[in-house]
C-alpha cells in the first residue's frame, strides 16, 4: 500500500480516512484528566454528539473500540434472562459471542450473511418471553446489508422488560439514527467508521431504561459499567483516563460535522450509495457480471459488498487498485474471495467516488 495516499484515496471501510485537520487537531499539549480543562472539554462535546444521535441522553465517550462497548451493552443489559442475536453476517455473529462469552444463554436467529430479519417474526420469538435482550447490528459492515431498525425497535417496545441493544458501527454519522424517537435502548457506534476520526474511541446512548436495567445486573465487571461512566459525565468527567488527544480530533470533527448538517451528512452519504450502485448496473450493462451482495431495500448507505465475476478473486482486485494508488476493502472472512468492499462513508464525497469507481471499472474490464 503507498504510504502517503492522496486525499480521498482511502476507501476501507474502517478505519475511514481522516481530514489532514482533524489529525492535527491531536497535536494540542496535554491537559490534566480532572479539573476544569476536561471539563470544559467534555461538555463542548456532548451537545455535538447529541445532535449526531438525535437525542437528550448524555452520550457515553469510551476510551475502546466499539467491540468494548458491545460488551459494556451485554453486561448491563442482561439481568437473567436469555440474550436473542440477530445474526446476518460476522460483526452481528461476534455481538453474540460476546453474550456468550459473558455467560449469558443465548439463543442465536440467524438468516443468510447478507441478509436481514422480518419484524413480524422477531414480534412472535419475543413473544414466547424469556427474553431480557435483543442484539443486533444495523449496518453489517461484512456485508453490506442494512437492518430496518425503525420497525425492529418498534417490535421490541411491544415487550416489557425487553432491551434493544444496537451495533451501529458503521450506521451513525452515516444513515438516518433516531435515538430517542425510536426507542433504543443502548446505541453504539466507532470513531473510525462514519464519523471519520482516528480509531481509538466509541460512543454510546443509554436509555433510562437501560440504566435502570444496569443497576441491578450482576457480573458486568468494573471498566465497562454504565452506571459510573453516566454519573460521571453529569459532573463532565470520565471515571478513568480518557484518551486526551483523541478528544481534541472529535471537537474538531464534530465542528465539521456540525457545520454541514447531520441530515445533509445522512443525504450525502446516500447519494455516494446510489453512485455505486450505479456504477454497479453500468458495469452489468457492458458485460461485466458484477453485483451487490445485500438485497435492494436493505443495503446500507456506507458500505457496499460488490460479488465479482467468476474467476475473479477478491485479493487480486485490492491488490491491483492499491497498485493504482487506491486502498478499497478485501471480502471479509468467507466472502474474501468472491467479493470487495467499497467504504464510501465519512468525509469522502462523489468526486472522489467516481474516480475509484473508473478507476475499479478499468481494473474488472
Amino acid at each position: 500500500m503507498p504510504i502517503d495516499l492522496p486525499p480521498g484515496h482511502f476507501f476501507l471501510p474502517g478505519p475511514t480516512e481522516v481530514h489532514r485537520d482533524v489529525l492535527s487537531a491531536q497535536v494540542r499539549p496535554m491537559i490534566g484528566h480532572r479539573g476544569r480543562a476536561i471539563q470544559d472539554l467534555l461538555a463542548s462535546l456532548q451537545g455535538g454528539l447529541k445532535q449526531v444521535f438525535i437525542t437528550e441522553q448524555p452520550v457515553i465517550v469510551s476510551t475502546s473500540s466499539a467491540t468494548g462497548l458491545m460488551e459494556a451493552a451485554v453486561r448491563n443489559g442482561v439481568a437473567g434472562g436469555r440474550v436473542l442475536s440477530l445474526v446476518n453476517g460476522a460483526f452481528s455473529a461476534r455481538f453474540s459471542e460476546i453474550a456468550m462469552a459473558c455467560g449469558h444463554e443465548t439463543e442465536v436467529w440467524a438468516v443468510d450473511w447478507g441478509g436481514f430479519h422480518d419484524p413480524a417474526d422477531l414480534d412472535e420469538r419475543l413473544a414466547r418471553g424469556g427474553f431480557d435482550a435483543v442484539t443486533i447490528t444495523h449496518s453489517e459492515t461484512s456485508t453490506g446489508a442494512l437492518q430496518d431498525l425503525a420497525a425492529i425497535a418498534e417490535v421490541v417496545r411491544r415487550h416489557e422488560g425487553v432491551m434493544l441493544l444496537v451495533d451501529s458501527v458503521t450506521g451513525v454519522a452515516g444513515t438516518e439514527v433516531r435515538t430517542d424517537d425510536w426507542g433504543l435502548d443502548f446505541v453504539l457506534t466507532g470513531s473510525q467508521k462514519a464519523l471519520a476520526l482516528p480509531p481509538g474511541l466509541s460512543f454510546a446512548v443509554a436509555s433510562s431504561a437501560m440504566l435502570d436495567r444496569s443497576a441491578q445486573a450482576t457480573d458486568k465487571g468494573y471498566y465497562f459499567d454504565l452506571v459510573p461512566l453516566v454519573k460521571a459525565l453529569e459532573n463532565f468527567q470520565t471515571p478513568s483516563t480518557p484518551a486526551i488527544s483523541l478528544l481534541y480530533a472529535l471537537e474538531k470533527q464534530l465542528e465539521r460535522v456540525l457545520a454541514e448538517g447531520i441530515e445533509q451528512r445522512w443525504a450525502r452519504h446516500a447519494a455516494m450509495q446510489t453512485a455505486t450502485l450505479d456504477w454497479v448496473d453500468d458495469m452489468r450493462a457492458s458485460g461485466v457480471d458484477v453485483g451487490v451482495f445485500a438485497p435492494p431495500g436493505h443495503r446500507s448507505p456506507t458500505v457496499t459488498c460488490i460479488t465479482l465475476p467468476e474467476g475473479v478473486s477478491g485479493p487480486s482486485v485490492v491488490g491491483a487498485m492499491r497498485e493504482r494508488g487506491w486502498v478499497i476493502g478485501g471480502g471479509y472472512s468467507r466472502l474474501k474471495e468472491t467479493t470487495v468492499r467499497i467504504g464510501h462513508m465519512g468525509d469522502h464525497g462523489l468526486d472522489n467516488l467516481g474516480q475509484l469507481l473508473d478507476s475499479l471499472g478499468e481494473v474488472l474490464r
